[in-house]
């Protein structure tokens, strides 16, 4: 079955959820997750869709629908944690409601949330929100993330509250948060109704284009009271995109092959923000489809001849041994790419919708576009600012007379 549209066919189900699954560490992190053998294309993530704002393409859940041991087994713990056995929690969260003022806000996910002032502990149930904290200065705050939050370092050091997909509730209640941070395109509702239970306050971000990360951490930061914080680091990326579109406003966008699995081949989709990340570094994907993870014909592939192929990872090494093994595998020995070896291998922070993208667009510019950051030797810098007599445009000279007069009328100018 063929679905989609644009130059290449695109194989296969909807893949959803353009934050879960850009590089084979995150698949694989998924996976060992929901405890299944990989799949040609990612599974969503909203085992229940989001009651609430607008019903978006991301929020499909593949396959029927079906009450698994695990989601019997949520729905005792929050029984559980709601009953006696976890009095304890319940009069700790009681307490804290009690003793600190509320704010209502609506978060990126349309809910209506209120949120304790001031905010003093965070769970975070994702990694580019974990990054968002510490690239706002409040780590002091983060009183539990997830077993893949791994960056920065420090972050590897906080409480672990389980995965993503399924967390620890009861991890997290005993961590007395003012505030859960979740990301809609990764965590799931369950997941948000079960703190809900709890009287745990969730707060949802949902960005999806590179100015939404930056207006998202701009609102993050607001609600947590650091706006001031806020602001200069949104300021401080929306400076180096700028800039970087005035590099690369006279080149022409390179055609280039993102590769979130090689085997099947899935590429990421025009309206995910990784596209968009790859549009802001001067390039443009040779994958024009709706889907956000589309599964790619290697042969429409070769027909479009993208220029570059485009890793992301944390491993090098990983992404070293498979670009290696590129030109082994029948039909990638056709692109121009793998026989010119152009591959660009770039952070994974461009599968993280946090301000360390920004990083990962200048990065793969640079890869891209090496002329655009060519800087020009000193000496010709200096003649450019400080021509010769010889080069510099003629004045018209004045005689002493002229001179004087406008010496005069000066001086009864400043004198009114």
């Amino acid at each position: 079955m063929q679905i989609g549209r644009g130059p290449a066919t695109v194989i296969g189900r909807e893949a959803v959820s353009q934050a879960t699954l850009p590089c084979r560490s995150d698949r694989v992190l998924r996976e060992k997750e929901l405890r299944r053998k990989p799949q040609i294309v990612s599974w969503g993530f909203f085992v229940l869709n989001w009651p609430f704002g607008s019903v978006r393409q991301r929020s499909f859940v593949q396959g029927k629908m079906r009450f698994s041991h695990r989601d019997v087994a949520l729905t005792s713990l929050v029984l559980l944690l709601l009953g006696s056995g976890s009095a304890h929690a319940q009069s700790a969260l009681a307490n804290r409601d009690s003793t600190l003022a509320g704010r209502d806000v609506v978060d990126e996910a349309g809910r209506t949330v209120r949120i304790p002032q001031p905010v003093q502990r965070i769970v975070s149930l994702a990694p580019s929100l974990t990054e968002t904290l510490y690239a706002l200065g409040l780590q002091d705050r983060l009183v539990g993330d997830t077993d893949y939050c791994d960056y920065p370092e420090d972050a590897q050091k906080k409480r672990k509250v389980g995965g993503a997909i399924n967390p620890n509730f009861e991890e997290i209640a005993a961590l007395r948060p003012d505030l859960v941070l979740v990301i809609k395109s990764l965590n799931r509702y369950d997941t948000v109704r079960a703190l809900d239970e709890l009287g745990i306050p969730v707060y949802a971000t949902d960005p999806r284009t590179v100015d939404e990360i930056i207006s998202s951490t701009g609102r993050l930061a607001e609600i947590l009271g650091t706006e001031e914080t806020g602001s200069a680091l949104a300021a401080d990326m929306e400076h180096r995109l700028s800039d970087l579109q005035k590099r690369l406003a006279p080149l022409p966008p390179r055609k280039v092959l993102f590769i979130v699995w090689a085997e099947p081949l899935i590429s990421i989709g025009k309206d995910t923000f990784i596209a968009d990340a790859l549009r802001r570094a001067g390039a443009v994907s040779i994958v024009d489809s709706s889907q956000s993870w589309p599964q790619v014909n290697l042969e429409e592939v070769v027909k479009l001849h993208p220029e570059y192929l485009v890793f992301a990872t944390g491993h090098g090494e990983s992404v070293a041994h498979d670009m290696d093994a590129f030109s082994g595998l029948p039909g990638w020995r056709l692109l121009d790419a793998v026989r010119n070896r152009k591959f660009a291998v770039i952070s994974d922070a461009v599968n993280r919708p946090a301000p360390r993208i920004v990083s990962a667009i200048e990065d793969l510019a640079r890869q891209l576009h090496p002329e655009a950051f060519v800087e020009m030797p000193v000496k010709e810098k200096i003649k450019k600012e400080n021509p010769p007599a010889s080069e510099r445009p003629a004045v018209h000279s004045t005689s002493g007379a002229e001179n004087r007069e406008a010496t005069l009328g000066e001086a009864r100018a400043c004198a009114r």
